[in-house]
């Protein structure tokens, strides 16, 4: 009797052993399934973009990513202004000579420091990237005045001339279209790094804080303003809101973007 309860015994903590076994099989396959595929729209201290990422799980806490990013480059002597004297003019930045976008692509690590205690808490992960980066701009035309009498002006499409030194002899910025024969490309290279706060209360979807420093790098000043302090470094911190999705290779549909913002359903 003992030893038919003694091999009961054993076969059932067999069991229970391999039950538990094939569980924490199951939840590493879980991790590391845990790819993800996500978006953002930044602000800059120096502009806006948006941004793309695909994170690769390394192992429980870290990823390793990529990065697609655009966005606009500004000086930060740019102020908008209207002629004060034609009510009708269009808002121009006087002394601006080019409008600078940036096209950039890195390779970074994502580590995660605090994890989501459950669905409704923050996960808080820092991250850093770096990469080649491509300043790609275009000379700004303005519709300048010329008076040809006391009742009439002429009004011509040119670049920003030095010698124009009040905003009352330009009546609005031109067309974006005209000078982009003339565009040109700066390559440089760029570092970013800061810190992320995930807050979604659904497990497969990504909502998330950002907030960090980037620098952009080029070999040579990039000519944003008439003025002598154009710059070759630019500095600035950002914050964006990013989103996106868990990929699970097992289930494509679930993977769907328009996924992102539709509510969990309550049985």
């Amino acid at each position: 009797m003992i030893k038919k309860l003694l091999i009961i015994a054993v076969i059932s903590i067999s069991g229970v052993v391999s039950l538990n076994a094939q569980g924490e099989l199951n939840e590493q396959q879980k991790v590391f399934f845990r790819n993800e595929r996500s978006y953002a729209i930044l602000l800059n201290s120096d502009g806006i973009g948006v941004s793309y990422r695909a994170a690769k799980r390394i192992d429980y806490l870290n990823k390793s990513l990529i990065e697609i990013e655009a966005g606009t480059l500004k000086h930060p002597r740019e102020y908008k202004l209207s002629n004060p004297y034609i009510q009708s003019a269009g808002s121009f930045v006087f002394g601006k000579l080019n409008t600078v976008i940036y096209l950039r692509g890195g390779l970074g690590h994502q580590h995660e420091l605090f994890k989501k205690a459950d669905l409704g808490g923050i996960a808080i992960r820092y991250f850093y990237s770096a990469g080649p980066v491509m300043a790609i701009y275009k000379p700004i035309y303005y519709k300048v005045l010329y008076p040809v009498s006391l009742s009439e002006v002429d009004i011509k499409e040119e670049k920003f001339n030095v010698s124009i030194a009040l905003p009352q002899d330009i009546y609005s910025k031109a067309s974006f279209t005209k000078g982009l024969n003339e565009t040109k490309v700066l390559p440089g290279l760029f570092a970013k790094g800061g810190f992320n706060f995930e807050y979604s209360k659904e497990d497969k979807v990504i909502h998330a804080i950002e907030i960090g420093a980037q620098i952009n790098a080029f070999p040579k000043k990039i000519p944003i303003m008439a003025s002598s302090d154009n710059k070759t470094i630019y500095f600035s911190l950002f914050a964006s809101y990013r989103f996106g999705m868990i990929l699970d290779p097992l289930n494509p549909e679930s993977n769907k973007l328009s996924n992102i913002f539709k509510r969990k359903k309550n049985y």
